[in-house]
Parts: C-alpha cells; sequence; structure tokens
C-alpha cells in the first residue's frame, strides 16, 4: 500500500522545571504515509493495494522507547488496488464491509526491543473483530528539520495477518486446487511525522 500508515503536529511537550522531556507527541503526515498490502491471486502471483486515507499518533518516550503507544485510523474505503471493479468488491461484505465498519484501528499494547528493531504487538480492529496482531518496526530516526523550519521522524513497520481471523473469508477455488484470493496478507505502514501541535494552542 503506498500513502499509507501518518502526520504529526509541531511541538514537543516538556515537563516544565523537572528538567525531563515528557513522551513527545508526534502525528502522522497523511501526504507522507503508505500504509500498503499483499495478498496471493489464484495462487500464482500478488495483487498489491493501498489504503489512501490514514491518520495517527506516537506518543514517543525519549528515555525508555519501550514506554511509547502508537495509536492508528485508516479509512476502509480509501483501499486503493487499481482497479474499480476489485476495489468495490473488497468494500463489499464479502470483505471490509465499510458501509458497517468505515475504520480499521490499531492500538500497541507493548513495545519491546528486537535487536536493531522494535517489536510492536498491539490491537488490530478490522470489521469489528480485535486481534492482537505483532509488527516489527524499523525507527524511530533521529529528528531531521524540513524546510518549513518544523521536524520530522520516521517509522516502518512489518507484518503479516490471516484475514479470516477479521471475518473477511469471502472466496472460490481455482482449477487443479487452492482458492482464488489467499488467505495471508503482508503489511508495511511507512510513515513520517510531525511534532503533534495542541489544537487550544493554535
Amino acid at each position: 500500500m503506498r500513502q499509507t500508515v501518518l502526520a504529526l503536529g509541531i511541538s514537543m511537550v516538556l515537563v516544565g522545571g523537572s528538567g525531563k522531556a515528557a513522551a513527545a507527541q508526534w502525528e502522522f503526515d497523511g501526504d507522507h504515509t503508505n500504509v500498503d498490502f499483499t495478498v496471493r491471486h489464484m495462487m500464482v502471483m500478488d495483487v498489491r493495494g493501498t489504503f489512501d486515507k490514514v491518520s495517527g499518533t506516537l506518543d514517543l518516550n525519549e528515555a525508555d522507547v519501550t514506554k511509547s503507544t502508537v495509536n492508528v485510523t485508516i479509512d476502509a474505503a480509501s483501499i486503493d488496488t487499481r482497479i474499480e471493479k476489485r476495489d468495490n468488491h473488497v468494500r463489499s461484505p464479502d470483505f471490509l464491509d465499510v458501509a458497517k465498519y468505515p475504520t480499521i484501528t490499531f492500538k500497541s499494547t507493548k513495545v519491546e526491543k528486537a535487536g536493531q528493531q522494535l517489536k510492536v504487538t498491539g490491537d488490530l480492529t478490522i470489521r469489528g473483530v480485535t486481534k492482537p496482531v505483532v509488527l516489527m518496526v524499523d525507527g524511530p530516526t533521529k529528528p531531521v528539520k524540513d524546510p518549513w523550519g518544523g521536524s520530522r521522524i520516521a517509522i516502518v513497520a512489518t507484518g503479516k495477518i490471516n484475514r479470516e481471523d477479521f471475518g473477511a473469508s469471502w472466496n472460490k477455488p481455482v482449477d487443479g486446487g487452492g482458492l482464488l484470493v489467499g488467505k495471508e496478507l503482508t503489511i508495511a505502514i511507512s510513515a513520517e511525522l510531525m511534532p503533534k501541535v495542541e489544537t487550544a494552542k493554535r
């Protein structure tokens, strides 16, 4: 999924007078975030797709990254596989049922260090069904300055899910055995984030 999985404002929150930084609050930049997926088609090739509308927040604990939290919301209807007929089918009750379940969400429950990566466990909700999933994360990168004086960081998260676990079980058999649509999806979220600006201070 190109995009996709987030813009995060323009300020960091400091604990006044304590000399210690609070969790830096970041927001996904939706214009520079990709939530992509790959699924097997007819057992012979991969179909790739993306979600075009993604938002989210990251509370980054700079002193101990394992105490950080992330929340992501995806507009399920924003799916794009480059074929309108297929996209409409995926939006239907056979798969995502977007009229009844308009969003897909991920909320982290645990962050662990795993070598040079982070192992992020969280609750993924699709079609109203919530299941634990694990994402392997590269980043967050060190902040860099953009041309407008703001800060940016980035993360890349990957994982796999079984769509049938979430009730998206439509399928058809193909000649010679196998199924039309694979059960397993590979997910990749590439997100650029900005410091979050508190609405009350805007």
